[in-house]
């Protein structure tokens, strides 16, 4: 399972000119589900996740975890993070877990989020055709695997 966390000073989404989510100072987090994955993997994430230093102390240090910071998160399925690109210019998917255990495991992980946070998460529509708006703080960009844990 791969995420891409970015901090935000605010973040939407869209889906057929409808907000389904939207937050302010946060994550915004990215997540794609491969053929490989378990709910393990969602859990190490959100662990992960819970506990990443990306905020800005008192002194303008990034010393503290969005649960301390009071930090929101918005969570928005991407299949094309496991995309893979060695041969040729057309991407391939074929690493990409299917809707049928995408799902499930997308679901999962935002309810583990949510229960980490002790609140609810902002999400996207899964499957669906999304516009995703952001203001990136920083910027700050962390790409996390829970196949690649370093």
């Amino acid at each position: 399972m791969r995420a891409v966390l970015q901090r935000v000073s605010e973040a939407a989404v869209t889906v057929d000119g409808s907000v389904t989510g939207a937050i302010q100072q946060g994550l915004l987090i990215l997540l794609g589900v491969e053929i490989l994955d378990t709910p393990e993997d969602a859990d190490w994430l959100v662990r992960k996740i819970v506990r990443m230093r990306l905020f800005d102390d008192p002194e303008g240090r990034m010393s503290l975890p969005v649960t301390s910071c009071g930090g929101e998160v918005l969570v928005v399925s991407q299949f094309t993070l496991h995309a893979r690109t060695r041969k040729g210019t057309r991407p391939s998917f074929d690493r990409a877990a299917q809707r049928e255990q995408a799902e499930p495991l997308y679901r999962h992980f935002c309810v583990a989020l949510g229960t980490e946070l002790s609140r609810p998460v902002a999400t996207g529509v899964f499957g669906a055709m999304m516009q995703v708006s952001l203001v990136n703080d920083g910027p700050v960009t962390i790409l996390l695997d829970s196949k690649n844990p370093d």
